[in-house]
């Protein structure tokens, strides 16, 4: 089972000395439209391209618009033998409610 992180504890974590890495796994068209800022887009369709750069050991949060997506990123990752992987409850849309409203909806 994978973990989820609400947008607001991300909104800290993204503030600490040690924050995650955020995957964006959405399209490059979503991505250009809103983002959270520091995310790295690393597109699900891609994901074979990308995982190989990155670090089991490191604390990963995976997002999309709704959440859907990233989950399923996230699982596979767990299923690879990455420890530290969480979910965004919600993706984009719940950070741009929750806690940018600058960040458009779509």
């Amino acid at each position: 089972m994978v973990p989820e992180i609400s947008p607001r504890e991300l909104a800290e974590q993204l503030k600490s000395d040690t924050p995650p890495l955020l995957i964006d796994v959405r399209e490059p068209s979503e991505y250009d439209y809103c983002r959270i800022e520091g995310a790295q887009l690393k597109p699900m369709g891609d994901l074979m391209t990308w995982i190989n750069e990155l670090d089991k050991e490191a604390a990963i949060v995976c997002q999309c618009h709704t959440g859907v997506r990233s989950l399923q990123v996230a699982r596979y990752l767990q299923r690879l033998g990455f420890k530290k992987v969480f979910n965004l409850r919600g993706g984009i849309d719940a950070w741009s409610v929750q806690v940018d409203p600058n960040v458009p909806r779509y």
